[in-house]
């Protein structure tokens, strides 16, 4: 599909910056893969080099770099955002033809707003709303009373269960399961009783949900998304876990159950959070780092052994278990120092 092309100076009127030469570009791209007709960035003095050698038709950078190249360029206070709302603006969603395949399942309460598209294979059961323009792609399927807000987009194969209240502007990619049981259990003479998860899942507005992450309803009260959070793909959101405004979790996180985190908070790939914790706001959480109680100051947190050959960690690794026992010889020689210390006085 061709694309329209753009001068730097009608860029730099919508999103503001400096121009310095001009050109027209059509598309964004790395440094390295640039060709001309591309625009790409720089926000890192490291990556000089590559803009040495780069093809691109016009760079984006900051103004300690504005000298750093003769291309055509944009000159702003923080390229790499600059560079996203570029490459928002180039390559604007896809508009979906409103309306509903005939292969659809709605039931015959649901409520779909006419401008919204549902495509092949949906089911939408009763009592549930859909919001103006939102898009639900093939085989999707949204349970009983469920309610999602306006614009909307839900990839093929998306699963929301019944009760569900999923804000305006809402991504869920494919794969994602809004509203499954939490994993809840008590056990009963040798055995396991399934509670009754009657809680719902609330999502605010502005929320992304990568490919195959899972939300888990509340066991009683709700499970919570705040507006603007961005989850990546495969992550485990557990029962009665509320996740603040505008947090960040990289992917194949497991949140434990009834956990709270902050606003604002980023979480790397990978880290495990156990349950009935709280994290407060602000914090950031290095990636496979497993947290095992609250964090109640912001901060970043880290607790990854580092790597090494596997001869020299395995041998690290004994010390390691040694070092209760050498703390509590320590603290012996450090009480016998001060006995001698009294009697040489």
């Amino acid at each position: 599909m061709e694309q329209t092309a753009y001068r730097l100076t009608d860029i730099a009127a919508r999103f503001g910056g400096r121009v310095l030469g001009d050109a027209e570009v059509s598309q964004v791209a790395t440094l390295d893969s640039a060709q001309a007709g591309h625009i790409t960035f720089l926000a890192s003095a490291k990556y000089r080099a590559q803009l040495a050698a780069t093809r691109a038709g016009a760079v984006i950078l900051g103004e300690s770099d504005a000298d750093a190249t003769s291309l055509p360029r944009i000159v702003c206070a923080q390229p790499y955002l600059y560079f996203a709302r570029v490459s928002a603006f180039l390559n604007p969603p896809a508009q979906a033809v409103a309306g509903i395949h005939p292969s659809a399942v709605i039931a015959a309460d649901a409520q779909i707003d006419p401008t919204a598209h549902i495509g092949p294979h949906v089911t939408i059961a009763a009592g549930a709303q859909i919001g103006a323009r939102s898009i639900i792609m093939a085989g999707c399927s949204i349970g009983e009373h469920t309610v999602i807000g306006e614009d909307a987009l839900l990839y093929p194969r998306v699963v929301v269960y019944h009760g569900c209240l999923l804000g305006k502007r809402l991504i869920a990619h494919s794969g994602v399961v809004i509203g499954a049981d939490g994993f809840g259990m008590a056990p009963d003479a040798g055995r396991w009783l399934k509670i009754p998860q009657i809680g719902r899942v609330q999502i605010g507005d502005d929320v992304e949900i990568g490919a195959n992450t899972t939300i888990d309803r509340g066991a009683l009260d709700d499970t919570v998304i705040e507006d603007g959070v961005k989850l990546d793909n495969q992550i485990q959101v557990a029962h009665n876990v509320r996740i603040g405004a505008h947090t960040a979790i990289a992917g194949c996180v497991g949140i434990a159950g009834s956990t709270s985190i902050g606003k604002h908070c980023r979480i790397g790939g990978s880290a495990g959070i156990l349950g009935h914790l709280h994290i407060a706001d602000n914090v950031e959480i290095s990636s496979f780092t497993l947290i095992g109680k609250s964090i109640n100051e912001p901060g970043s947190y880290t607790g990854i052994y580092p790597f090494s050959k596997s001869e020299e960690w395995r041998r690290n690794a004994v010390h390691l278990r040694r070092l209760d026992g050498l703390a509590q010889k320590v603290k012996m020689l450090q009480q016998e120092i001060e006995v001698l210390r009294g009697e040489n006085k």
